[in-house]
């Protein structure tokens, strides 16, 4: 079953775009396997992630292997908040028309 993640973090966007450099990724292009949706947004002090991925247990994976160590790296500490939740439904890009 899907699942949401929120995750907050005290830091910089210039480290979040840190860790996002050191996994490979780029601003709207692919994420990770199993990760259907990722965003962030600036927060007071910090920043949110918000992703969607097919299963907890992929995000888990991800997360110990990826988001953790490369966090720490960036000099993030752990997420001051971490939130995961059921999807019902979730909807993909529509089709240019």
């Amino acid at each position: 079953m899907a699942v949401a993640v929120q995750m907050d973090f005290k830091g910089s966007m210039d480290q979040y775009e840190q860790v996002i450099e050191q996994m490979g990724f780029h601003h709207e292009g692919p994420g990770a396997p199993g990760g259907l949706f990722h965003w962030v947004t600036p927060t007071d002090g910090g920043f949110r992630v918000t992703d969607v991925w097919a299963d907890q247990q992929t995000f888990e994976q991800f997360a110990q292997a990826q988001i953790g160590p490369l966090a720490a790296e960036a000099g993030l500490e752990g997420p001051s908040n971490l939130t995961v939740m059921p999807v019902h439904n979730y909807l993909t890009a529509g089709s240019a028309q």
